[in-house]
């Protein structure tokens, strides 16, 4: 079973929806056969890297609330972080442009880094208040993820791996993917939003059993009135009638 997760490193529902999406997977039991894909997704392509602006005032800007409804905003997913085990430290965040960090994102994923990665980055903007935006705060991140620095620098100051950022935003688009998280399962069933963990294992759950082959619902032994490998077995005893 496959999953595709659309997200941004800078979007607090999406780690939020990462951890619940995680432990309704540690609870599913056939955890070993789905595969879990990231995408990206901008949500804001014009952000500027470097500005180092308080997202508290930028939230306010935003919505046209005061600076203190937004800090009382930003609290409250704060607290629903911390119910998954999460820490948000909203003061010292570094807003920024998230292009390059999805371009890392699937150069790790050449490198089978691609679940590591994310975790970082997402980590990086939230926890640890560095700027994502930021080349060589990138490539130390990679490195902690066991990639090569150097290589990583390199990447960054080349335009690699952007068709596959545009690439992910378009399919985002054919989608009718609107917002993030979005988790698309099997390219069937589509769940939006940090919805609650219930939500997840009963979307596992459709998935799984849906893409799963017929059920027999007789034994199947050796004396079925069946034909196949070019010849016919004749039952020894006559089919009893349905009751």
């Amino acid at each position: 079973m496959k999953i595709e997760v659309w997200s941004d490193f800078v979007c607090p529902f999406c780690y939020i929806g990462k951890r619940r999406l995680e432990t309704a997977l540690e609870n599913f039991p056939h955890r070993g056969e789905v595969e879990v894909i990231y995408r990206s997704f901008e949500l804001d392509p014009t952000a500027k890297k470097g500005a180092h602006s308080d997202i508290h005032a930028l939230l306010a800007a935003k919505y046209g609330i005061s600076y203190e409804e937004a800090k009382a905003m930003n609290a409250r997913v704060g607290a629903q972080a911390q119910a998954v085990g999460l820490t948000y430290h909203f003061d010292t965040m570094i807003p920024t442009n998230t292009f390059d960090a999805h371009r890392l994102m699937h150069y790790a994923a050449r490198q089978g880094k691609m679940a590591e990665m994310t975790e970082r980055l997402m980590k990086a903007y939230f926890t640890d208040s560095k700027d994502i935006g930021d080349h060589e705060t990138l490539a130390e991140l990679a490195e902690e993820v066991g990639l090569d620095k150097a290589d990583v620098l390199a990447m960054l100051k080349s335009g690699d791996f952007a068709d596959d950022v545009r690439q992910d935003e378009q399919e985002a688009a054919a989608l009718g993917v609107r917002g993030v998280p979005f988790f698309v399962l099997n390219r069937k069933y589509a769940v939006s939003g940090a919805q609650p963990l219930e939500v997840f294992a009963q979307a596992l759950e459709k998935a799984w059993q849906e893409e799963q082959p017929l059920t027999l619902l007789n034994d199947g032994d050796a004396d079925d009135a069946v034909c196949e490998d070019g010849a016919c077995r004749v039952p020894t005893q006559p089919a009893q009638p349905a009751k």
